[in-house]
């Protein structure tokens, strides 16, 4: 490996079929480069290092590859190869986090009138878009409605809820997915094997985990890796540099708790104590055993037959209940949220061991009391902590104040005639976006069974086609009842006030007020008649 140039960017793809994922997004754009069917404006979402700016490169060759618009450049001609370079006169690249003004949009949207100098398309790569100001993305907005034939936008973003509406609804958006872990150790092995060095398959795999869904934080870590290991990538070095916890101890942790054994269960922390192991990340991978251990119930072939672990995860998976594996999943990932409040790491990582143990239905404190009444819920809250709720068979858990407690742990279990008011359960939800459009143009028509009906005026159907914006109002129903919802919208005649429109009367009602309060106000009274002042009807805000 070259000592000057890091893995991230020697191994960076320079086409399509090199790239590691995305294969949705990938196979869409391939499509639209055959069919020369192009749209002006394209965005990207996704979290950090998916590929947004390398598959916008890629983008970018295909577009002006000198052996015409294709899904496969040749990287040979003269556009592909500046590209790579970053020197191709005609890929203008923004970085909106430094380049929050309207000034500098407004100067590279002059510079978009002008014919490209030797390409085919003046390409603008507009990286964290979602930091522009807001009178950037009114300059931006013009050129989006009439986009000169030779300009193509690749906007980027890690935050689209930021975006306007009105820039969103005139781009082609995709969204790019976190990396799972097997396949970003699978690209790693491949990268060592390539560069030659020598490697364990656990340190790979601690590796994958560690990137969180991150390409490119896998090879940046893999770089660091490299380095510590002095040539090498051994499991050791690799779990000391990440901080990662031996695994032996998670499994002790969960065979004590499988046992109802709480001396065990503190012994064991008690010894990962004296090793100073770090216990918020002992609770981070405690949740990802759990979630593997929830696979093996589920679908046991996911568990790798190479996995040297395999065995004993499996064993695990036949001695819980997988409501309990879920439960204990929950506690642990906001115990970990939680370790920062603690008195200190050891007392808030043995508290979320008791809190385990504790509501493990059945065997600890509340699952005894539980057993000696009737299945009602039983739930425990706090200002600050997350609410517990258990009913006869399957645990549930969400956040919420004291206040709001019976009403989340009753929610899942909600009848058709027990329909929340949907303007009131929006405003609980707060969504932003299109997601947020579509919500707050539907009003609820039932809820049965975990299917959530909707109905959407005619008037709005471009927003039902938006995959992004439903699956985004799914997921946060999800969450919010705390069971899998499944979303189906309608469209059909509305007979009563969306929360669109009851918002919008709302506004109304706020500015007729503040004009009354103007109109009426003695200093403006006095300096109409005293000044001959007149009153800008537009000024006027509600405040």
């Amino acid at each position: 490996m070259s000592a000057s140039t890091v893995l991230a960017r020697k191994w960076r793809p320079k086409n399509f079929a090199q790239l590691a994922g995305q294969q949705h997004v990938v196979q869409a754009l391939t499509n639209a480069l055959s069919q020369n069917r192009l749209h002006h404006a394209y965005l990207f979402t996704g979290t950090r290092g998916v590929g947004k700016t390398t598959i916008a490169r890629i983008f970018a060759k295909s577009l002006n590859c000198l052996s015409g618009i294709t899904a496969t450049p040749c990287g040979e001609c003269s556009a592909c190869q500046e590209i790579d370079n970053g020197r191709f006169v005609d890929l203008l690249e923004l970085d909106a986090a430094s380049n929050t003004q309207v000034d500098s949009m407004r100067e590279l949207l002059e510079s978009a009138l002008y014919a490209p100098t030797a390409a085919r398309f003046k390409v603008y790569i507009i990286d964290e878009v979602h930091m522009l100001s807001k009178s950037a993305f009114n300059a931006m907005l013009k050129t989006l409605e009439e986009p000169p034939a030779h300009v193509k936008f690749i906007l980027a973003t890690t935050d689209p809820q930021k975006i306007p509406v009105t820039v969103l609804s005139r781009c082609l958006q995709f969204n790019l997915k976190q990396l799972p872990p097997a396949l970003i150790a699978g690209h790693l092995q491949y990268v060592l094997e390539q560069e030659q060095i020598a490697f364990e398959i656990p340190a790979v795999n601690l590796v994958a985990r560690a990137a969180s869904g991150s390409m490119r934080d896998a090879l940046s870590l893999m770089d660091q890796a490299i380095a510590f290991s002095a040539g090498s990538v051994d499991e050791v070095v690799v779990r000391n540099m990440l901080g990662a916890i031996d695994q032996s101890y998670l499994f002790e942790l969960l065979n004590a708790l499988q046992q109802n054994n709480g001396t065990q269960l503190l012994a064991v922390a008690d010894n990962m104590a004296s090793r100073s192991l770090a216990f918020d990340v002992a609770l981070q991978e405690l949740a990802s055993l759990l979630h593997r251990i929830a696979l093996a119930q589920t679908v046991p072939q996911a568990i790798a037959e190479d996995d040297p672990q395999r065995a004993a995860v499996l064993e695990l998976a036949r001695l819980f209940a997988p409501e309990e594996v879920q439960l204990y999943y929950q506690i642990a990932i906001h115990g970990r949220d939680e370790i920062d409040l603690a008195p200190d790491e050891y007392a808030g990582f043995t508290m979320t061991l008791l809190r385990m143990l504790a509501f493990t239905p059945g065997k600890g404190a509340v699952g005894k009391s539980t057993a000696q009444t009737s299945p009602a819920i039983v739930s425990v809250a706090s200002q600050t902590s997350p609410v517990y709720a258990m009913q006869s068979h399957a645990p549930i858990m969400r956040d919420a104040a004291p206040a709001k407690a019976a009403q989340a742990v009753a929610a899942p279990v909600m009848s058709a005639d027990q329909l929340p008011d949907w303007t009131t359960l929006l405003a609980q939800l707060n969504l932003q976006g299109l997601a947020g459009q579509l919500a707050k143009n539907c009003v609820l028509q039932t809820f049965e069974n975990g299917v959530l009906t909707l109905i959407l005026s005619p008037e709005h159907k471009g927003l039902q086609s938006n995959k992004v914006a439903f699956d985004r109002l799914q997921t946060v129903l999800s969450e919010y009842f705390a069971q899998p919802i499944k979303l189906h919208i309608v469209l059909g005649k509305v007979s009563v006030a969306t929360p669109a429109v009851v918002e919008q009367q709302v506004k109304q009602d706020k500015q007729q007020q503040a004009n009354e309060a103007i109109a009426a106000d003695s200093f403006v009274l006095a300096a109409q008649a005293e000044l001959e002042a007149r009153v800008i009807a537009e000024s006027i805000r509600p405040v």
